[in-house]
């Protein structure tokens, strides 16, 4: 039985992801992260790495990537554009081909409050990037995760602005990039919780988590005029929300999501601040803990039922 609530794991939200590892043996560890070389990603990336695993890491742009992480070790760079199933496709290939064996998978990378754009069929970008592509690629590689092995999803509290919208998930009757967003976000939430049902009894154990707010290269599609309205910069573009968090400290949840063994035996649970978190309704303040309906099993296996029609990929029997 998952019980959403905290478990005083020890940390906190200033811990870092090198914080999350002291005492935590992983030399010798494979881990796999979409979007390793930038923001979180990159932190994950190098914490991991630092604690002697090697990194598989899915980058779009290789030069970029190559450049980014030229001084870590045991690292290597793989070609991967999420919003392009034939490019999941293609990735999934090489890894199986070259028998690579995952202890963990994070599905890091992601974009936010994009402009409208189409890809693929006509899927709406941020459900098509953020929720279908990582749904492929877990899908295409789970016999590449061992046994004992973690998924960790990286969703947002940005899931509270709306659950899946069943009678217009592509956006054709209008679009609004935040509510676009959050629909993705809660997508994370429930294709994790859903895999954890088909993982548990391999032992292979999914996770989702809202970082925090950070200031990473995910704002890219935001005006400096839009995030002074959101509170988060002055008027002269310095930041003044004192609850932002360093990019290291973002990404120590996803670490210790993957790795820390207080969550043995445990797994479809939505964390922040590395802790599982509370349901939104046991909070005050606005953001905090997961939505219900972003842990609706029912909506988690739709979700998974709806996306396995949509790309004809489903590793796993589903249930009607």
């Amino acid at each position: 039985m998952r019980v959403q609530k905290p478990i005083n794991s020890g940390f906190s939200s200033s811990s870092t992801a090198s914080d999350i590892l002291k005492g935590i043996d992983i030399k010798g560890k494979t881990a796999f992260i979409t979007g390793g070389h930038s923001g979180l990603g990159y932190e994950a990336t190098k914490a991991l790495s630092e604690a002697g695993a090697h990194v598989v890491v899915g980058a779009r742009d290789i030069l970029n990537a190559s450049k980014t992480l030229s001084e870590l070790s045991n690292i290597t760079i793989l070609p991967l554009d999420l919003s392009d199933v034939n490019s999941v496709r293609k990735l999934a290939n090489y890894i199986n081909a070259n028998k690579y064996l995952f202890d963990y998978v994070i599905c890091n990378a992601g974009i936010m409050a994009s402009p409208e754009k189409r890809v693929g069929p006509g899927w709406e970008s941020q459900f098509a990037t953020n929720h279908v592509g990582h749904y492929v690629l877990v899908n295409l590689i789970w016999n590449n995760i061992r046994v004992g092995g973690r998924i960790v999803c990286v969703s947002s509290a940005g899931h509270h602005n709306s659950p899946i919208r069943w009678d217009d998930i592509q956006f054709t009757s209008g679009y609004d990039k935040w509510v676009a967003y959050a629909q993705s976000k809660t997508a994370n939430i429930l294709f994790a919780l859903q895999l954890d049902e088909y993982g548990k009894d391999k032992n292979i154990r999914a996770f989702s988590l809202h970082p925090g707010k950070i200031f990473t290269p995910l704002q890219r599609h935001l005006s400096y005029e839009e995030m002074e309205s959101e509170g988060w910069l002055d008027k002269d573009g310095n930041p003044i929300d004192p609850t932002f968090k360093s990019p290291a400290q973002g990404a120590a949840t996803e670490v210790w999501a993957a790795t820390n063994p207080v969550l043995n035996g445990l797994g479809g649970l939505y964390c922040e601040d590395c802790d599982i978190a509370g349901l939104a309704s046991d909070y005050k303040e606005p953001f905090t803990g997961v939505c219900e309906y972003a842990i609706d099993l029912s909506e988690a296996l739709k979700l998974w039922n709806f996306t396995a029609n949509l790309t004809g990929v489903n590793t796993f029997v589903t249930k009607d």
